[in-house]
């Protein structure tokens, strides 16, 4: 595997060689945390969209989907809570002029000691092998209790400033610990103050009557309003969900890290109406099926893990993220809350429309309450491509690229490679995308030599490379290499959608369900 340490840079220029991602108008040298995905991204991104939409709409028949606008009236943000309480601690750095979160730098701060810990844990355990007693260890080795006592207490300390909300706690904290801002070097640091983190604009013929709009910043409101909409339309029966993948905008401070945090970015939320009192058996049946739905994707199990939230939003009663190994941590990816009837209560309230469901069982009307789930399609985009990116050693000694995307996923299913430009094998292989692209997503290519070609097919993910030589024309076989293993398997003409077919559909994944 690739050295961890370099990862996450080879995988940024990865995405911008092969067409994955680009920085968004670099001809103007970029807009800040702002990227547009290239033709294979764009192919990737739609395939991991596609396998939620349907592990939804078609797995449950009570999850139905919809499209709600990006732009609502305002009055429902100030009934959500974000006009007013959608906040991030923000301090300055005075050397510097740099902004940053304050309880990021905190968050950090103890990442680092932990890194420290699992480090120890990593070199005892080389040096031990089998014999290895982790937990033993752990309690006993000097460095490691003391950096986890250290861990605990900046932990607790951070826990109470967090749920007071208090912004002059986070400051001293960051002044105790001393800790720096990483471009200066200094720890002359201003207060800390609460930023507001929606984007707005104006909608208007002028600017007298212009109203004051806000770009969503979470896709999880146009289901709340639409409720009633979807539930009486649809005949729908408690329990029943709603699922919706669309645009939210958020006026980071901090976007970092490539496409992991972002100012323009597409979530996967699924709202699940349930009735009072049993959101919290139901916010347990949907943790353990969104985590093995992130299982089958075959990037490792032992990668993911939850992190339970000890500070709950004012909405919540229970909250968990789903968090993916990355080069710089375990980072979230989804998360899955229960939302109690928060937001429903408050639509009704703000609104003066009665937003309540008619039991028939119960013979009685509740707001229901609801657990969701709630994904950012980039970070999962970017996790699925550090599960993906390997360095594989050759036995002549050369070193291929492979991603090795879940076949169901992967951008293009199949290239076709005619051995050489002439003797009728460029016109075989058009003939053989030409029936096979109703099925799936084919690329052409006959430039290079087979083996770079092989190369680049491995670098974009491709399950099959199908090369067309001269004994295709006697027998109608072509060759079919495999990428994960570059097994190479002579195949029928008429055979290769069955195969093909076999290992790239998305009822491979969904039956893993």
């Amino acid at each position: 595997m690739a050295d961890q340490d370099n990862l996450f840079k080879k995988i940024v220029a990865h995405c911008k060689e092969y067409g994955f991602v680009f920085p968004s108008s670099e001809i103007y040298d970029g807009l800040a945390a702002v990227y547009d995905y290239g033709q294979n991204g764009v192919e990737l991104k739609n395939n991991l969209k596609q396998y939620w939409w349907q592990s939804n709409t078609l797995l449950h028949d009570n999850i139905v989907g919809i499209d709600a606008a990006i732009f609502m009236h305002p009055s429902v943000w100030k009934a959500s809570g974000h006009v007013d309480a959608f906040n991030d601690p923000l301090i300055d750095n005075r050397d510097s002029k740099k902004r940053y979160r304050a309880d990021v730098l905190l968050e950090d701060y103890m990442a680092k000691i932990e890194e420290k810990i699992e480090k120890e844990v990593a070199k005892a355990k080389k040096r031990f092998g089998e014999d290895f007693d982790e937990a033993l260890f752990r309690q006993t080795n000097e460095r490691v209790r003391q950096n986890q006592e250290k861990l605990d207490e900046v932990h607790a300390r951070y826990t109470q400033v967090m749920n007071d909300n208090d912004l002059a706690g986070m400051r001293q904290m960051i002044v105790d610990l001393e800790i720096a801002d990483p471009v200066s070097g200094t720890r002359n640091w201003t207060d800390v103050r609460q930023f507001n983190l929606m984007f707005s604009t104006e909608m208007g013929s002028t600017s007298d009557d212009a109203k004051t709009l806000y770009l969503r910043p979470e896709t999880a409101q146009g289901i709340f309003v639409n409720f009633l909409n979807v539930q009486k339309s649809g005949r729908m029966k408690v329990p029943f969900g709603i699922a919706q993948i669309g645009k939210a905008f958020r006026n980071e401070i901090v976007a970092r890290q490539f496409i992991f945090r972002t100012r323009e970015f597409e979530q996967m939320e699924m709202q699940y109406f349930v009735r009072p009192g049993t959101e919290l058996e139901w916010f347990e049946h949907w943790k353990a099926f969104r985590l093995k739905w992130h299982k089958a994707l075959g990037l490792g199990d032992d990668k993911y893990r939850f992190h339970d939230h000890e500070k709950l939003a004012h909405y919540a009663n229970a909250a968990t993220d789903i968090e993916y190994e990355m080069p710089f941590g375990f980072k979230e990816v989804e998360g899955i809350h229960s939302r109690t009837d928060f937001d429903l209560s408050q639509h009704e309230k703000v609104s003066g429309k009665k937003l309540r469901y008619y039991d028939p069982e119960l013979q009685e009307s509740y707001i229901p309450y609801v657990v969701e789930t709630s994904i950012g399609v980039d970070r999962l985009f970017l996790s699925v491509l550090f599960g993906s990116y390997d360095e594989e050693q050759l036995d002549n000694g050369e070193t291929r690229v492979v991603l090795r995307l879940p076949a169901p996923i992967a951008p293009t299913k199949l290239a076709v490679l005619p051995l050489v430009r002439k003797d009728g094998l460029p016109e075989v292989a058009q003939h053989i995308i030409d029936d096979l692209k109703y099925s799936f997503a084919c690329q052409y290519d006959e430039k290079d030599s087979i083996g770079k070609r092989y190369r680049r097919q491995d670098a974009l993910g491709t399950p099959f490379c199908v090369t067309v030589d001269h004994d295709t024309l006697e027998d109608n076989c072509v060759t079919v290499r495999f990428r994960d293993t570059m097994e190479q398997k002579r195949v029928p003409i008429a055979e290769l959608h069955d195969l093909i077919d076999g290992a790239t559909s998305m009822r491979n994944l969904l039956r893993k369900l």
